[in-house]
């Protein structure tokens, strides 16, 4: 689709976004990205409210992509015949990366100048899409967020003050944890946006649930952000799909996001080293206590703190990572070299001091801190790289051809 010029009837003084929208000649066309899960109830009202608000303004396109268990994407399909623009459903059997992979499928779909995403329950106001595309023409900004915390934007549709509280408490944690990343931005717990296509590279994303503007704005913040205020709506039908489990995997992803750097990661290992000398030492008491000698007791209980390090260094600095190796083999490794470490101690402390004279405690600091480095080193290099693949032509293989997406 192209863009072209759209003049609107509608007189200004009436205030309305899509009318604003219209002042900017030959705005980009629009790609709507829309996740659902089980949103039969609302799609079609949001199919009718796109209709009268967007083509009049600018061309556009909808994809939903759903992971719905329902019949949404029937609905989808049967109202569409009743739209003037494109409507494409991209149905995924395993909704990997939740609502966020949703969305990056979606953009990897799109055709447009300009992609906006946004939910399917109408919570997000459809009239509002030409203003975020012609307040990006107009600034030529990357990004657009539609924000509840600028003025002119309210957070009137969550429901209770518990939600609220909790959208209050993600915000300020996001914002603490990423002020350089995510200066400017007021809201970004918003699932409404928008974004121009040559501004993300879709492949180097990697979602955990639905928080995506988080996800884009951390790895592939645009140069220039701006936002337009909105006022979040009441859900038009349905539950909504905020979860307790939902908030364990955006904090799981804040984690990732933060140790996204070796400096950070490197970080987050060592913290989690100090922590495995918790079971470490407890099980060396229940060990002894039962009468074991502590020499195979201290052996036994350094693997309780290997499992307990494992565990953590899995789920929060290489989570990204697990699928480049089977669980067993990332364990035996990791296991491997944490033993390793303990036997490369003791003689690193006796070369330190034996031959540069060095005090046994600084020999004993410096010996850690070696080990530990190159545990960390290890364990990312050995556990967590993925293997090399082979090149087009070596071993009679051939590259696999990409799968082709299902459209419902």
């Amino acid at each position: 689709m192209s863009g072209g010029s759209y003049e609107s009837t509608v007189p200004e003084e009436l205030g309305d976004p899509a009318v604003r929208g219209a002042e900017v000649p030959e705005p980009g066309a629009v790609t709507i990205v829309v996740p659902t899960f089980n949103e039969s109830a609302n799609v079609r009202e949001l199919l009718h409210q796109i209709t009268e608000t967007v083509p009049g303004l600018l061309p556009c396109e909808v994809v939903f992509v759903d992971d719905s268990t329902d019949d949404t994407p029937e609905v989808i399909n049967e109202a569409a015949q009743d739209c003037p623009f494109p409507v494409t459903v991209l149905h995924r059997d395993k909704p990997v990366g939740g609502l966020g992979g949703a969305v990056v499928e979606g953009i990897k779909a799109a055709g447009s100048d300009w992609i906006v995403v946004m939910d399917g329950d109408l919570q997000h106001p459809p009239s509002l899409v030409p203003e975020l595309v012609a307040t990006g023409e107009r600034s030529s900004a990357g990004l657009v967020v539609a924000s509840r915390y600028i003025k002119g934007g309210s957070r009137a549709g969550l429901a209770g003050s518990y939600r609220v509280a909790v959208s209050r408490g993600a915000t300020w944690l996001t914002k603490s944890l990423f002020p350089r990343r995510l200066h400017g931005i007021s809201d970004p717990m918003s699932g409404f946006f928008a974004i121009r296509r040559s501004a993300v590279t879709a492949e180097i994303l990697q979602p955990l649930g639905y928080k995506i503007l988080l996800e884009l704005a951390v790895r592939s913040r645009p140069r220039e952000v701006t936002e337009v205020p909105f006022v979040f709506q009441d859900r038009y039908a349905g539950e909504s799909k905020s979860t307790a489990q939902e908030g364990l995997r955006f904090l799981r992803h804040l984690v990732g996001l933060r140790t996204a750097s070796p400096l950070a990661r490197m970080i987050v290992f060592g913290l989690i080293g100090v922590t495995g000398f918790l079971p470490n030492l407890a099980g060396l008491y229940a060990l002894t206590s039962l009468g074991m000698h502590y020499v195979p007791a201290e052996i036994l209980a350094n693997q309780l703190g290997v499992l307990w390090n494992f565990f953590l260094i899995e789920h929060l600095c290489f989570r990204e990572r697990r699928g480049h190796r089977k669980g067993w083999d990332r364990i035996s490794r990791f296991a491997l070299l944490a033993n390793a470490d303990l036997v490369l101690r003791i003689p690193l402390i006796a070369l330190f001091v034996g031959q540069f004279g060095m005090h046994a405690l600084t020999a004993t600091a410096l010996a850690l801190v070696t080990t530990f480095v190159l545990r960390f080193v290890g364990t990312e290099a050995l556990v967590y790289l993925p293997r090399r693949k082979p090149r087009r032509g070596e071993r009679g293989e051939e590259e696999p051809a990409e799968p082709a997406r299902r459209a419902a």
